[in-house]
């Protein structure tokens, strides 16, 4: 294995940089540029200040001239952002930056681990400062001009410094676990690497809302009134017992709302903004609940766990053929094999798979939507759901007229309108 290897390889940089993998992940990452660009330009050509018929009422004229202009400044703010990222990532890529920083830390330990590790961390951090300028703009201009920002400057700076150390955590665990597998089983190393980040990921999604969460939110159980008794009877109805609802302060960030479960069996839990109990009516809340329900009936949770772990699987094992390829570090400006540019350098080689694989999943959460709409129609709550879609959408400024493509290649929902027809449809349709 390439890890116990210390000799350097003759003119490991220059010549033997521009190896076919370095073209390779050139070209997949200009070209994953370009496409994004492209998804970009349709969905300027779907804006009109003619709303839809059938999406009349939700905005007055002139607040959804006031969406329009909102969805046309996050998108001049997404072309300079991204294209800022592109030219410094393309830097780096080009001049071998990547492999500099392995040189740079092998002057300090030679340990894989370290290594990795400080690699990685470096990386990260580096991210996270380009960031930092880009999200306080967004956050304290953007949001702040439209009337979404509640966050204070103390809450964003401690937010973000959470952020960094959780990722830093949670990133620095799995890749122990990653690298521990390798060191000690070897090239099918995979198997085992699958098994480890499956039970931590496991662990991590049963105890979020109880490890995650109360980092940077405070939730509250729901008071006993008539939205409790409303959600509880429903819950009952629909043969869906639980008892653990709460109630958290998304306010203190933002005006928009959410609503979300989380856990599973006497952990999942009932989690609302309480932007969303100022905005919706009762019946209206429990309709999204109602669809939140129909996911866990329908078996979503089951599959979209299945099946991420099963991608997990896949992506490590296809991994595994690449990280003992010394041309891959070769390509990335490093001077001499090593684990963590082999993990670079194949999640850069991946993209085209993986553009495929989120189309395909995107595909897969629409159909999921469609059916938990169904669900919630086919208990008498359709006509809630939509009204509580429009407010929500409104509240939000949505883009109410996106591209197919842009839908078809990235939406992990259906549009509001999509929705809209599809439970106007259900025989069981309320209206």
């Amino acid at each position: 294995m390439f890890l116990r290897q210390g000799k350097v390889p003759d003119q490991a940089w220059g010549i033997n940089m521009r190896n076919v993998y370095f073209y390779l992940i050139i070209i997949f990452y200009v070209a994953d540029f370009i496409w994004d660009n492209v998804l970009a330009h349709l969905n300027r050509t779907c804006m009109s200040p003619v709303m839809p018929k059938e999406l009349e009422g939700i905005y007055d004229p002139a607040e959804y001239a006031r969406q329009q202009d909102y969805q046309k400044e996050n998108d001049r703010f997404d072309t300079i952002t991204d294209g800022f990222s592109f030219v410094i990532a393309a830097a780096v890529l080009w001049y071998g930056g990547l492999g500099q920083l392995d040189g740079f830390l092998r002057e300090y330990t030679a340990r894989p681990l370290f290594l990795m590790l400080a690699f990685f961390c470096i990386v990260s951090l580096v991210l996270w400062v380009v960031g930092i300028p880009f999200n306080w703009y967004e956050t304290f201009v953007i949001e702040e001009k439209y009337g979404f920002n509640k966050t204070t400057p103390r809450t964003f700076v401690t937010d973000q410094l959470k952020s960094l150390v959780l990722a830093f955590i949670l990133q620095g665990i799995l890749l122990t676990l990653i690298l521990a597998a390798y060191e000690y089983v070897g090239k099918n190393f995979w198997l085992w690497a699958w098994v480890l980040v499956s039970a931590f990921s496991l662990l991590l999604a049963f105890f979020y809302s109880e490890w995650i969460v109360p980092l940077f939110n405070k939730q509250t159980p729901l008071e006993e009134g008539e939205l409790r008794s409303a959600i509880e009877e429903f819950a009952q109805a629909a043969s869906f017992p639980i008892s653990n609802i709460y109630v958290m302060d998304g306010s203190k960030r933002s005006t928009k709302s959410n609503a979300y479960f989380t856990g599973f069996g006497k952990k999942k839990r009932i989690v609302l903004y309480d932007t969303l109990t100022d905005d919706l009516n009762t019946e209206e809340i429990v309709a999204v609940l109602a669809h939140e329900i129909g996911h866990y009936k329908k078996k979503h949770i089951i599959y979209t766990i299945v099946s991420s772990l099963t991608k997990m699987g896949a992506i490590l094992w296809l991994m595994s053929m690449f990280l003992e390829k010394p041309e891959i570090a070769y390509a990335l400006g490093g001077t001499m094999p090593s684990f963590h540019l082999g993990m670079a350098g194949f999640s850069l080689l991946f993209t085209p798979v993986s553009e495929i694989l989120n189309l395909a999943s995107a595909y897969v959460s629409r159909r999921h939507e469609y059916a938990a709409d169904n669900f919630t129609a086919a208990h008498k709550k359709g006509e809630a759901l939509i009204a509580a879609l429009k407010k929500i959408s409104s509240k939000s400024l949505s883009n109410l007229t996106p591209h197919p493509l842009v839908v078809f290649w990235s939406y992990s929902h259906p549009t509001l309108l999509q929705r809209m027809r599809n439970i106007q449809q259900q025989p069981a349709y309320d209206a």
